[in-house]
């Protein structure tokens, strides 16, 4: 069984950036992607400078070519299901969906999160009217009649003060939540208007919001918005090798990739269980690929 000084598991910008990295420093890597990153269903990425609105399998395909200049990489379409440690000599045992098993020295998580939204009909309309991310999308959104749906106060009062910078016509649903009359005080002033009835229906064509229907009936015309979702990880690999976890859920480092768990390391959205955007995600990447191959240096000289 061949044995690679690192596998990387998950090919969004961070794992691809640091797959990238450690090619450039000779190092053997394997890279494991199963399609799931959360942008594929977005038009468009922004805010990645020299590929400003491009289409996030673009971005994939090109940073794929790119691996392919250093012959050290080797790219898997697999999932990985398990991680073990053996512990007499300090190697990890990588098992995927395929039964195929291999062997490796440091381990890189970059499997990114995934959302989960108050309600199931979003997913219709995510990544091409209904967004996360006003940095990544409140452009394109600039001065349209939005709808902001979020169910605590604290989401909703960030999100709208946000999305505010790129449209005045707001209105907030807050999905059977009640809102402070604080928080309502500060929308009035600006008039934004709030309601707080459970949403029953969101109304639209092939993805593009047109209306949000109350279970009063009422009916609101909104040609797209801004959600706060709750994200998570899709996987428990983190815990299962004994990295600690803060009380938010985040994975503890040393703010350079490296986790409490010797040869383990960590980069982009998977760190916090958090959104991050492509380019910090990239530079998470880049950043935990220099510690990974400084210790595999100081390991072996």
């Amino acid at each position: 069984m061949n044995k690679y000084d690192c596998i990387v598991i998950g090919a969004g910008p961070a794992g691809l950036s640091a797959t990238l990295t450690l090619g450039r420093a000779r190092r053997k890597v394997a890279i494991f992607d199963n399609g799931t990153n959360r942008n594929r269903v977005t038009q468009e990425s922004h805010g990645f400078l020299t590929r400003d609105g491009i289409k996030p399998q673009e971005f994939k395909n090109i940073a794929m070519k790119e691996l392919e200049a250093y012959p050290s990489l080797s790219i898997s379409n697999e999932t990985v299901i398990e991680v073990n440690k053996n512990v007499h000599n300090n190697l990890f045992l990588v098992n995927t969906s395929n039964n195929k098993s291999y062997i490796t020295e440091k381990i890189l998580l970059a499997t990114g999160i995934q959302e989960e939204f108050p309600l199931t009909q979003i997913r219709q309309y995510y990544g091409k009217s209904l967004f996360s991310c006003p940095y990544c999308d409140g452009w394109e959104l600039r001065d349209k009649p939005l709808a902001i749906i979020a169910e605590k106060d604290e989401h909703i009062v960030h999100m709208t003060k946000l999305v505010f910078n790129w449209s005045k016509d707001l209105i907030v649903f807050s999905n059977g939540h009640p809102l402070s009359n604080k928080v309502r005080n500060s929308f009035e002033s600006k008039k934004i208007k709030v309601y707080t009835e459970v949403i029953k229906s969101l109304h639209g064509d092939n993805g593009y919001l047109e209306s949000i229907e109350l279970e009063s009936g009422e009916n609101i015309l909104r040609s797209g918005g801004f959600i706060v979702p709750s994200f998570y990880r899709q996987n428990k690999f983190a815990e299962q090798l004994n990295c600690k976890v803060d009380e938010n859920g985040g994975i503890i480092t040393d703010g350079a990739g490296r986790t409490t768990a010797n040869g383990i390391y960590i980069a982009g959205e998977t760190e916090k269980a958090g959104p991050s955007s492509l380019m910090l995600a990239a530079a998470d990447g880049y950043k935990a690929a220099a510690s990974i191959n400084l210790d595999i240096t100081l390991d072996r000289f």
